[in-house]
């Protein structure tokens, strides 16, 4: 069995039984990792014994102050470099102030010049690279380099990164591309020919000055082709200072020009301290964070497809990408099959006496070596002291420990692979993202399964935190994009977003180098005019109203002791049974109902389960039949959710998902006031806070409204006086709503010269006054639908509130209220105003003025 200790600053990641994690130096991430390249020698030297490197064969278990005694002293940028820096930023000002005017069209003819330029030199600037930098393979190269030019090219080649990118002329909206200005760019070792390429092709694409900031021991090759592209560029019509570079770069050089007032944004890909010196120059900057890929073997795998991907990986440009594999994890039930193919496919398994030569040669002062970054297999195995079958393409060491007792864990950049055993795919996973939290945050993974197996996937993918999750793809290859996914962007610059502590969290691409601004011209919202589908009106049109419902089987009836003790019900049951719909009446609402009537007709709707509900009365048999209505409908409704205010009732927090699966609701009225009848709203009362909830939502409104003349005949004058109050009070406030429209209006219109003229009618002579009753009676249903889709204003917000502390009728309220509220409204400079009004100024005052004059 393997021995077990627990990292303490690892908790969160489940138990480690299995994995030996030993104590790290700090709650963070280890500060001491090379990311991406290294700060290679120039040439690999052997140690010796008695060197740091066989010294190092001991785990290291204590802290190493590397910010101590191992920093070294740098002399500050002379006055003259700082002149010629300046210099340099000047003519870039100058040349991306005249590039930022060039068309789409000047734009994309220099990209594609300088792409070919690029393209073609690819061979003779690898060479150059790998002679100068020692490191890396030469033919590898050539294909970062052709990656960098021609899939950059094809990817982005008719992307707009000009002027108007995106236009929406029906929704009143336009994104306009601009460059951001001069961007530094720092080039690493291990990519310095094909980063330059690439951040110079971006650079041209979205008209962007560059000033590249080679690595000192990369930097010949480095202006060799930032120079390619330039020239091609200068040739094709861009300014000739559009691209440019340092010409003796050092780190104090390229910090200062990483906090240079000029610089407007900086694309840092280099070490930890270059990144940390880019996000602290007080300028926006786009970094990579570390990789530490771990690469995952389940035992549904394509083993050979597996191990010949992450050779592939791995090997390639002697693996120093940044997303290529540092670990393979492999489930228990595969282990042994998975080793034999990686022997099969040229990978040495180390024993233990060479694991411990290597271990001490891959740290050197608790830091990675950077004489190892890069190099042949033959050049390791000499600097490391071992000796290794000929024609040996990785070496592995099987390892338990993670952390920093084991250098093997550690992101390595060239071809040696840790190699761990899981019991489990469960611990495997945990291993896999205790390795990325140890030293790649952020950066890649991949996991080889099966790829139907989407529970293990699923897990993977939920588990670990990196930004790019591959699955059954080689990480050097997939993680550079359009290679083995052309959805995945192409980049040589990958972002590790917050958990590797960089800005962006996916591969960097022109749309990360322009700024973009969002021109709006006014579109207010769609609205719409929602009423019942169905409504009848005219005197005695009851009984073809119901037969419309011919086909329904059980009918619900909601509505008041008066009216029941009346024989109102009756009216509506004779034709029911006549239409062979089964019924049952509710007949205990009150005045303004309250959560305990609710609740007491619900029970009785759910064990009759109608498929119409049928609600006969005035306001209050009719919002509390909506309620019911919904509560049947969706019994996982929430009361307090519903009444939550809203600003705009499309936008609202609360969702009701529309009504009328399980029964239609049908709206009687009896009284002609409220308007309930094709309104989306219902007032409850909360009978416990003594308080009256206004509910709004248009999925309350009904599916038919009956208003029929006949059944309003006999109200009595107060009520007949409050309800004609309150239908006027509709109708004047929808008239000078925010929210009217000229579809609102004119109801509106038509509801007052109705109500002024009949009412007093009404009013005074009752059952006498046909005419007068059904045009009180018809003013209500049209106030209730232009307020329906216009809403209220401040009058109804006050009479509800009077009304529930004071038990003051709704009507009586609201004649109490009128007048005061249109004083208030009536001015062209009101105290207030709302946020998004249908009207272009405020014209309340001009609308009252219209209806004075249309009631003369």
């Amino acid at each position: 069995m393997m021995s077990t200790r627990f990292n303490p600053c690892l908790k969160g990641l489940g138990t480690s039984s299995g994995l030996l994690l030993m104590p790290a130096r700090s709650s963070r991430r280890p500060a001491a990792r090379v990311m991406c390249e290294a700060a290679a020698s120039p040439a690999p030297v052997t140690p010796k014994p008695g060197s740091t490197a066989v010294q190092a064969q001991a785990p290291v278990t204590t802290p190493i102050a590397h910010d101590g005694a191992a920093k070294k002293e740098r002399p500050p940028v002379a006055d003259d470099q700082l002149a010629g820096l300046k210099s340099l930023l000047k003519l870039s000002l100058e040349a991306q102030r005249k590039f930022s005017i060039y068309s789409q069209e000047q734009v994309d003819e220099i990209f594609r010049s300088a792409a070919e330029a690029a393209n073609a030199a690819r061979i003779p600037l690898a060479k150059m690279a790998v002679e100068e930098t020692r490191m890396g393979v030469i033919e590898d190269k050539v294909v970062k380099n052709h990656f960098a030019s021609e899939f950059i090219y094809n990817k982005y080649k008719h992307t707009k990164t000009c002027g108007i990118i995106e236009e929406d002329q029906a929704g009143g909206i336009q994104k306009v591309a601009e460059p951001v200005g001069v961007i530094a760019g720092i080039v690493p070792t291990t990519n310095p020919t094909s980063t330059a390429i690439f951040k110079a092709l971006l650079a041209l694409k979205t008209r962007n000055a560059l000033v590249l900031c080679p690595h000192p021991r990369a930097a010949k090759s480095t202006i060799a082709a930032a120079k390619i592209v330039r020239d091609a560029a200068v040739a094709a019509g861009a300014p000739h200072d559009i691209i440019s570079w340092v010409e003796t770069p050092s780190l104090p050089v390229s910090q200062a020009l990483m906090q240079a007032p000029e610089v407007s944004l900086i694309l840092a890909t280099g070490g930890p301290a270059m990144v940390r010196a880019a996000y602290s120059s007080g300028h926006p900057s786009l970094g990579v964070g570390a990789g530490n890929t771990p690469a995952l073997i389940d035992e549904t795998a394509d083993i050979k497809m597996a191990v010949s991907s992450i050779m592939l990986s791995k090997t390639f440009d002697n693996g120093v990408i940044c997303a290529s594999e540092q670990s393979v994890v492999v489930v228990g039930k595969v282990y042994d099959e998975v080793r034999a193919e990686f022997i099969r496919r040229g990978a040495y398994f180390l024993n233990e006496e060479e694991k411990a030569k290597v271990r001490a040669g891959v740290l050197i002062d608790g830091r990675l070596n950077p004489n190892i970054v890069g190099q042949s297999i033959p050049k390791l195995a000499e600097l490391f002291g071992i000796k290794v079958p000929q024609g040996t393409r990785v070496l592995i060491g099987e390892v338990e420990a993670l952390g920093d007792s084991e250098p093997l864990s550690q992101e390595k950049l060239c071809p040696i692979l840790a190699m761990y055993k899981a019991p489990t795919y469960e611990h495997a996973v945990h291993i896999a993202h205790s390795l990325i939290m140890y030293g790649g945050a952020g950066h890649t993974s991949v996991l080889y399964t099966n790829p139907l197996n989407k529970a293990h996937i699923e897990l993977f993918e939920s588990t670990v935190k990196t930004v790019r999750i591959l699955i059954n793809t080689p990480a050097s290859q997939g993680a550079i994009g359009d290679l083995y996914n052309f959805h995945l962007d192409p980049s040589l610059t990958l972002g590790c977003g917050t958990w590797g502590s960089t800005s962006v969290s996916n591969n960097v691409g022109p749309q990360h180098l322009i700024n973009i601004k969002t021109v709006t011209s006014r579109r207010e919202n769609m609205l719409w005019f929602r009423v019942p589908p169905k409504i009848y009106f005219k005197g005695g049109c009851l009984e073809l109203a119901l037969r419309d419902l011919i086909g329904k089987k059980r009918a619900f009836i909601v509505t008041d002791k008066p009216l029941f003790d009346l024989g109102y019900a009756d009216k509506v049951t004779r034709i029911l049974d006549d239409i062979n719909i089964h019924h049952q009446v509710f007949y205990h609402v009150t005045p303004d109902p309250t959560l305990a009537c609710i609740n007491a007709g619900l029970s009785e709707i759910l064990e009759f389960k109608p498929d119409v509900i049928i609600a006969m009365g005035g306001g209050s048999p009719m919002d509390a039949a909506k309620i019911m209505w919904l509560m049947y409908e969706c019994p996982e409704t929430r009361f307090d959710g519903l009444a939550m205010r809203f600003m705009d009732i499309r936008k609202r927090v609360y969702e009701v998902p529309e009504l009328g699966k399980k029964a239609t609701m049908v709206c009687i009225p009896t009284t002609s006031g409220t308007g309930s009848e094709v309104t989306p709203f219902s007032v409850v009362t909360d009978e416990r806070l003594g308080a009256k909830y206004p509910l709004a939502d248009y999925a309350l409104t009904p599916n038919m409204a009956i208003v029929d003349p006949q059944l309003v005949l006999n109200i009595p004058k107060k009520l007949t006086a409050w309800g004609g109050v309150d239908a006027l009070t509709h109708a004047l406030e929808s008239y000078v709503s925010i929210c009217a429209t000229e579809y609102t209006r004119g109801l509106s219109r038509e509801a007052i010269q109705l109500l002024f003229k009949y009412l007093p009618r009404a009013y005074s002579n009752g059952s006498n006054d046909y005419e007068a009753r059904e045009k009180v009676h018809y003013a209500a249903t049209i106030a209730g639908m232009a307020f329906a889709n216009a809403f209220l204003g401040i009058c109804h917000s006050m009479a509800h509130k009077l009304g529930a502390a004071f038990h003051v009728p709704h009507g009586l309220a609201n004649a109490a209220l009128i007048s005061h509220v249109i004083r208030y409204n009536a001015t062209d400079m009101p105290a207030k105003q709302a946020a998004f009004p249908q009207y272009q100024y405020p014209n309340a005052k001009h609308h009252y003025a219209e209806l004075a004059t249309m009631l003369s």
